[in-house]
């Protein structure tokens, strides 16, 4: 399968799940409980950007009602991080571009700051969404914890 159909295959596969949980009122937070995966590793594998395994494939397929081989593509290791376009259009997805567009010079110099002169991994690479109340309106608060990588010579 070339890249263009495996790119259709898992586009069909994410298209699959979001109608079946519109459907049948799925939460994302269920469908991680049910892996036992955080939140947002469960919606990003859902959205095919980690492969899932195959228990991983049989509990989703199970709970939302779609044929194993519908999701079978998103046990393939992924293309991760491929855009649409290289500037993003959906509102939520191009702040957080605008956010490392503007702050992401200054997150880099405070980094190697602290840490010296290397990286924050993306794949030893925790993150978390929560909401934070406040009089002002409630508030988005984003986590990136990354382990530490000095660059090596």
């Amino acid at each position: 399968m070339g890249s263009a159909a495996t790119r259709a295959a898992v586009d069909a596969a994410v298209e699959a799940i979001a109608s079946a949980r519109a459907t049948r009122g799925t939460t994302w937070a269920r469908l991680a409980e049910l892996l036992g995966k955080p939140p947002v590793w469960t919606v990003a594998a859902l959205q095919g950007q980690h492969p899932l395994d195959a228990a991983e494939l049989a509990v989703i397929a199970e709970e939302l009602g779609i044929a194993p081989e519908v999701l079978a593509p998103l046990q393939r290791h992924p293309t991760r991080g491929a855009l649409d376009s290289s500037v993003p259009t959906d509102p939520t997805v191009y702040r957080l571009y605008e956010v490392l567009a503007v702050y992401g010079p200054a997150i880099k110099e405070l980094i190697h700051e602290q840490f010296g002169d290397g990286i924050m991994s993306a794949i030893n690479f925790r993150l978390d969404v929560s909401r934070r109340p406040d009089p002002g309106g409630d508030r988005v608060v984003i986590t990136l914890d990354g382990k530490f990588l000095p660059y090596q010579w």
